[in-house]
């Protein structure tokens, strides 16, 4: 971290001067609004542009954040929350070299994950400094979660949160010139549930036009019908006495609705509970389901998962209390064939029946639709596997752990929770740098994936192998 005082610097863009931060040769701008606060007349509604300001607008702070509520229990304890008050919460925020404006750098814009219900780009995580350093402008997106995001409101537009991200993501394309980025050279990324808003981007063709190539690291690509994906709509509507319409919901406040949503989660678990919030097939916002589309478009991919993503919703204490007969109960409860449970007991040959049961969990949520994506794909697609495994909680490759490997920042909160004090930092150095060329190139260094199934795997020492365990990931039903 640099000791250098930030100075004031400006620029101006279509809408109005903003007023951000120079340090290090690295320009900040945060909190930039791309749309109007979707409260009052516009909650529940799609995102409206903003309007010019006069004068110098202050960019030196992120914005206010999307209302949610923190993560509870031992996620809680890995994963932080930040907390900005207000309605401004349609923001983007960018990183870019002092150096580049005119020059045409190549932009990655990053979505947060959080289940579509957490999250923000002002977690520390997530800045962007490391990237700028390379020669490119980083932009993070704000988009609204939970049920201000992604309620199925029977009079309401479906995806709000995904609307949000579209409409920031155009902003980019119209406003990145004057960072000194290149319109035509962005690349989406994003993990775990921003990993399925960039995969549903994709699928939207004019967000797909201004895309040059798109990273999804963790995210779950499975679409729903809007009846499956508005099940905690509907028990969020049931706890509170009323129909699950725009009217009814704009009547109650973000507080009431997430007061709802804690009450109807209370006690579930990654087995069994409350259905979480998730994107819908829908003609105007989500036109397939891109665990299918993926397949049939020609943007560069960069996609992959981590080897036991399960370690983030179980603790060792849970897993130690599953045994066979449990085992048995989800397998049967989920239509999984006992050949599956055998598949993954050869694969994985010591392990408690708590941790095959996660592993079917992990790969059925996010590798295997992810592998079976890369398959059906002509284009170019690199396939990669984070493996390395943390000493903490014995959380080993968990879901999110590559997140302070990729920002190459190992000293915030959540890298520290997860990773520990003293993270491999030539692991870090290599995974920023392939992220960083795939921005710049669309090429991430190893080779494309195709019937050989060659993948690169990062651990502590990195190599490009064929697909780990692809008996019980063959076994998973389509």
């Amino acid at each position: 971290m640099s000791d250098t005082l930030p100075q004031a610097t400006t620029i101006t863009i279509s809408t109005g001067t903003l007023r951000g931060t120079e340090a290090d040769g690295i320009m900040r701008f945060l909190g930039v609004p791309f749309a109007r606060p979707p409260f009052g007349d516009l909650r529940f509604s799609k995102p409206v542009p903003v309007e010019p300001w006069d004068g110098e607008r202050d960019a030196t702070a992120f914005g206010p954040t999307a209302p949610q509520d923190p993560y509870r229990g031992p996620i809680g304890e890995l994963l932080s929350t930040v907390e900005i008050p207000g309605e401004d919460i349609l923001t983007a925020n960018v990183w870019a070299p002092s150096d580049g404006i005119g020059m045409g750098l190549p932009v990655m814009v990053w979505f947060h994950g959080g289940a579509l219900e957490h999250g923000s780009p002002a977690l520390a995580v997530y800045d962007g400094t490391s990237f700028a350093r390379e020669g490119l402008v980083f932009v993070s997106l704000a988009y609204r979660v939970g049920s201000e995001g992604f309620s199925m409101l029977e009079d309401a537009p479906l995806n709000l949160g995904l609307e949000d991200a579209a409409a920031g993501l155009a902003w980019v394309h119209r406003e990145i010139a004057a960072f000194g980025g290149d319109p035509d050279r962005i690349t989406i990324a994003g993990q775990s549930a921003g990993g399925s808003v960039v995969a549903a981007l994709l699928m939207r063709s004019e967000s797909r036009a201004v895309v040059r190539g798109a990273i999804v690291q963790s995210g779950p690509l499975r679409a729903e019908t809007p009846e499956r994906a508005g099940r905690a709509t509907r028990a969020i509507a049931q706890r509170l006495g009323v129909e699950p319409t725009r009217a009814a919901f704009t009547r109650l406040t973000p507080r009431d609705l997430l007061a709802a949503r804690a009450e109807v989660s209370a006690g579930s678990t990654a087995i069994s509970g409350a259905p979480g919030f998730a994107l819908a097939v829908d003609p105007d916002s989500l036109p397939v389901s891109p665990d299918i589309g993926l397949g049939r478009i020609d943007t560069p991919l960069l996609i992959g998962s981590t080897a036991d993503e399960y370690r983030l919703w179980f603790t060792p204490e849970e897993l130690a209390k599953i045994g066979r007969f449990k085992v048995f109960a989800a397998r049967l409860a989920t239509r999984t064939p006992a050949s599956v449970v055998a598949a993954y007991r050869r694969a994985y040959p010591g392990a408690l029946p708590g941790e095959i049961l996660g592993q079917i969990i992990g790969d059925r949520l996010v590798r295997a639709p992810a592998i079976r994506a890369a398959e059906t794909r002509s284009a170019r697609t690199y396939v990669y596997e984070f493996a390395w495994s943390s000493p903490v909680r014995d959380l080993r490759a968990a879901h999110a752990m590559d997140i302070g490997f990729v920002f190459r920042i190992g000293y915030t909160p959540d890298a520290l929770a997860m990773a520990g004090p003293n993270p491999p930092a030539v692991l870090a150095d290599r995974m920023h740098t392939d992220w960083a060329r795939f921005v710049e190139t669309q090429d991430a260094g190893w080779p494309v994936f195709d019937e050989k199934r060659v993948i690169r795997r990062y651990d502590t020492e990195t190599t490009e192998v064929v697909l780990p365990r692809a008996e019980a990931l063959d076994s998973l039903p389509l």
